[in-house]
Formats: C-alpha cells, sequence, structure tokens
C-alpha cells in the first residue's frame, strides 16, 4: 500500500535512492592521524559508514558519510572518491565523503596528507594502511550494489532542538584577546556554559512505496571531542554514532516487516568553534549520555515528520575564492619565532608551567612534551614568513583559497558541503538565508583546509582563528572569509528554487 504522502507529493518525481551501511573495528595499536602519530590504547566498537545512492532524470549522487575521521587527508580522499566514482560511472565531483569528524579514530595511510599542507608541492599516492584496504574494499562492496537496490521514495524531514551537550569553545579576555575555552575555562565561565552555539538537530527520512524507510540522515555542529585525548587514544564512534545507531533502531523497530537495520548517516556541521562538553575527561561513559540526550532530540523530531512538497533533484559544485591578508611584519614574526623556541625548549624539559604561546593556550591535560609538539608544528609557518620579507617575495603568494564546495537539493531540503571547518557563524548563515524550508550547512567534506572563520571572526590567535599557522603554506584570511563561502551556497539554492 502507498503512503498518502508519496501519492501527493512524490509520486511523480522519479526521485530514486539506495543506501547500505557497513562497519569496520580497527585493530589495537593501530595508528592514529592525530599530528603526534599516537597508537590506539582501547578498542571500544566498530566505526560505521553510510553510502546513499540519489538518482532523478540525468542527475546522479552518491553521499558517502563516516565516523572514520581520517578521510579527509587530500590523497586519501582522492583514492576513495575516484575509485567509487569510477565503479559507478559518475564524475569524481560527484561522490562526496562527509565525515563526523570523529577523532577516536585511526589513520587510513601511512602518508595522509592534508589539504592545507598540501599548497607548496603535490602529495605523494596514498600508501593505505591495512584498515585503509579493508575501508576501501568494503566502500566498493557497497557501492557496486547501490545500483539494482535503487528504488522511489519521497522526502521528508524534521527538526529537533539540542541544547546540553555543546558549547562555544571561542573565549575573548577583557583586552579583546581571544583564547580557545577548554573544560577548565569552561566551569569558570558559569554553571554549564554554552555561549553561542548551533541548536537544530535536523533529520532527513526517505520512504519508499510501502512507507518504509530506505536510509535516513541525522546532523548536528559540534567537535566530538567528549572520549578523545591525543594522548590516550581510543576507538569510539563517539555520540554522533551513539545517536545514529538508536536512530537506526527506531526505526527499524517502528517497521518490524523489514528485517534490516535502516542506514543512518551523520551530517556535521560547521563547527570550527563549537566543541561538545568535557572535552578529554568526559570518556566513553558521558559521550553515551551525550548521545542518548541527542538522540531524543532527533526521535522528537521523527515524530513530527512533514512530507517535501516538492521532489525537485539538484547538484551543484562550485569553486570559491576566500580572500587572504598580507603577511605579518618581518619583526613580529621574529618575535614570536623566538618565544616558540623558549616554549618549545622548556616545555620538552616538562616545565609544567607552559601553557600559552604566542596565543595558543593549552591544558594542563596534556603534557609539557605533547605541548612542546603542537608549537612545533606552528614554527615552520613563521620561518616561510620570514624567508618571504628576505626574499622580497611576499606579492608573490596567493591573494586567495579556493575551495570547491557542493550544493545539493532534496526537494524541501538543501544540503551545502564545504572541505574545511566553518565556524558556525558561517552555517548560520546559509541556513537563515536559503529560500528552501530546510538547509542543512555540513563541514568536514571530501577534505579539509582547516578552520574557516565568519567574517565576525577573522584575526585571533587562539588555535581556530590563527590556524593558518599549521598549514604549509598559506596566509591569514581576511573579512569577509568565510561569509563568501555562505553567500555563495545561498546563491545556489536561490537558482536551484528560481529555475524549478
Amino acid at each position: 500500500m502507498q503512503s498518502e504522502a508519496f501519492n501527493q507529493h512524490e509520486q511523480s518525481s522519479g526521485l530514486r535512492a539506495a543506501a547500505s551501511e557497513f562497519e569496520i573495528t580497527p585493530d589495537l595499536g593501530a595508528m592514529t592521524d592525530h599530528r603526534t602519530h599516537e597508537k590506539a590504547v582501547e578498542v571500544v566498537g566498530p566505526l560505521k559508514t553510510t553510502l546513499l545512492l540519489l538518482e532523478s532524470d540525468a542527475i546522479r549522487v552518491c553521499l558517502i558519510t563516516t565516523h572514520f575521521g581520517p578521510s579527509t587527508p587530500v590523497n586519501v580522499s582522492h583514492l576513495f572518491r575516484e575509485t567509487i566514482a569510477r565503479d559507478l560511472g559518475l564524475p569524481v565531483s560527484h561522490v562526496l565523503l562527509l565525515t563526523s569528524h570523529n577523532h577516536c579514530s585511526v589513520s587510513f595511510a601511512e602518508n595522509g596528507v592534508l589539504m592545507y599542507n598540501a599548497y607548496s608541492e603535490s602529495p605523494p599516492p596514498a600508501e593505505l594502511l591495512p584498515v585503509g584496504k579493508e575501508f576501501l574494499k568494503s566502500l566498493r562492496e557497497h557501492a557496486q550494489r547501490l545500483p539494482e537496490m535503487l528504488e522511489e521514495v519521497s522526502v521528508w524531514w524534521g527538526e529537533g532542538r539540542e541544547d546540553r551537550i555543546t558549547y562555544n569553545r571561542k573565549g575573548l579576555r577583557e583586552d579583546g584577546s581571544s583564547y580557545f575555552i577548554r573544560e577548565k575555562e569552561r566551569e569558570l565561565l558559569g554553571d554549564d556554559f554554552s555561549g553561542e552555539i548551533e541548536t537544530c538537530a535536523p533529520l532527513i527520512v526517505l520512504k519508499n512505496h510501502q512507507d518504509e524507510p530506505v536510509a535516513a540522515f541525522a546532523q548536528f555542529t559540534g567537535h566530538p571531542v567528549t572520549a578523545y585525548n591525543p594522548e590516550k587514544t581510543i576507538i569510539f564512534g563517539e555520540w554522533p554514532q551513539v545517536a545514529c545507531d538508536i536512530l537506526a533502531e527506531k526505526l527499524r523497530s517502528d517497521h518490524s516487516s523489514m528485517g534490516q537495520a535502516v542506514p543512518v548517516g551523520f551530517l556535521q556541521g560547521c563547527a570550527g568553534d563549537i566543541n561538545s562538553k568535557e572535552m578529554f575527561f568526559g570518556g566513553v561513559e558521558r559521550s553515551t549520555e551525550f548521545g542518548e540526550m541527542l538522540a531524543e532530540s532527533y526521535l522528537a523530531a521523527m515524530k513530527s515528520l512533514r512530507p517535501s512538497q516538492s521532489s525537485e533533484l539538484a547538484f551543484q559544485v562550485e569553486t570559491v575564492k576566500i580572500p587572504l591578508a598580507s603577511i605579518p611584519a618581518k619583526e613580529l614574526l621574529e618575535a614570536e619565532l623566538a618565544e616558540m623556541d623558549d616554549f618549545i625548549s622548556r616545555a620538552k624539559a616538562g616545565d609544567e608551567e607552559m601553557l600559552n604561546c604566542v596565543g595558543l593556550n593549552f591544558p594542563t591535560a596534556l603534557s609539557p612534551p605533547f605541548r612542546a609538539k603542537m608549537v612545533e608544528l606552528v614554527r615552520p609557518w613563521n620561518v616561510w614568513g620570514i624567508v618571504l620579507h628576505e626574499t622580497d617575495s611576499t606579492e608573490a603568494v596567493q591573494k586567495h583559497l579556493e575551495m570547491e564546495i557542493a550544493v545539493l537539493r532534496l526537494g524541501d531540503v538543501g544540503i551545502v558541503g564545504m572541505p574545511c571547518e566553518p565556524f558556525h557563524g558561517v552555517g548560520t548563515q546559509i541556513r537563515e538565508n536559503s529560500p528552501l524550508p530546510l538547509t542543512i550547512p555540513c563541514g568536514y567534506m571530501n577534505v579539509s583546509h582547516g578552520y574557516i572563520p565568519d567574517s565576525e571572526n577573522v584575526g585571533g590567535q587562539e588555535y581556530m582563528s590563527s590556524h593558518h599557522r599549521y598549514t604549509r603554506f598559506r596566509l591569514p584570511l581576511e573579512k569577509p572569509a568565510g561569509d563568501v563561502l555562505a553567500q555563495e551556497a545561498v546563491r545556489i539554492l536561490n537558482q536551484f528554487v528560481e529555475e524549478k
């Protein structure tokens, strides 16, 4: 029996979908992708990956969502996307790889290179580790089944709200300087401080003619770092996977005749400045509790799902240019370099007082030698900048950062994918200015250009706002910075609506 909504809104759409899901449990001792290459010390459970193939008329798009965080190195991502595109007969641009940005994960390749470390030279082909080979094998097996599984679907959507598990991690001192609000600083800001956060918890469900869910996608905005500790990495899907598992079980139990799990993918929001609470301290137990809280929000949204009034499938990839600022004065770079060298020397010697350096602030939860490693990572940028001055090359560097965004329309729902860690202000602009009833802005798509603040947050010296110092090599961002991502995404969404 066909659902009423399907007959009213989707029967003539021709929108088809197929989905699949698999899980992999990495080995104890596997290499992580943290900059210090720590090994995994505990395996709590498998990490899951969901594939969704969408098709309508001449458009076909494949979305891959995964709780494996290290899918964004440019050589790894390209290998995965290129392989799946070839298997499905798609342009590479029509295969989108979106990660939950889970830090409790492992590396896929022994030579993965992040996009923001590949500006000066092309990365080598990815040399996959055993877990990377297993991931690609599973990805191909599941992707190759999708075309024959395609069936006509209707789009349903709803919105929950969640304000208990995240906080805005960029703080401002009285003198106007910025800092990373770590857990102890958060506690000092007041009971259960959250600050300005994104509370939307949207949900998309694709249903077939029998009113059965074919797949679901949930989104939320927040770094999943409650169970994370870079010096004691565990393998765990964190609260996004916990919430998706609960949602999948609810969808299955509500449609017991299906007899199989419903693939539920997670889309990470613009979490550049948004953390989950209890970073480094919460552990698996609290992360699980946070996942259960988020799931409550999705289950509430599921009770008020509404059918899309449109069945349009539209897709576009566009290159956006983000303006870059000038290189800082040579004298400032030299002074910072001296400060870094003193910090590194004393932190390596175990000085617990080493907590601040060139605007970066570190928690006591990290050991002094680890803090020294984090400062060693930014030191080459200052050396690069000084060389630019000494060789009169400051005008020869790129004046824009180019990145490809992907904009998808699924009936009343828009999805915007960005290859970076956008601040939540970027996502808010997209969501509030979109012509569609629901638009879901997502970071962490395909590759990572690092943190991209909105215009209001340009210029800080804390970790996120000064992330250009971790690149090899690009200049700081200039206003309006990430706002141009939002403006271009909204322009494309308006174009989709006007062309209909």
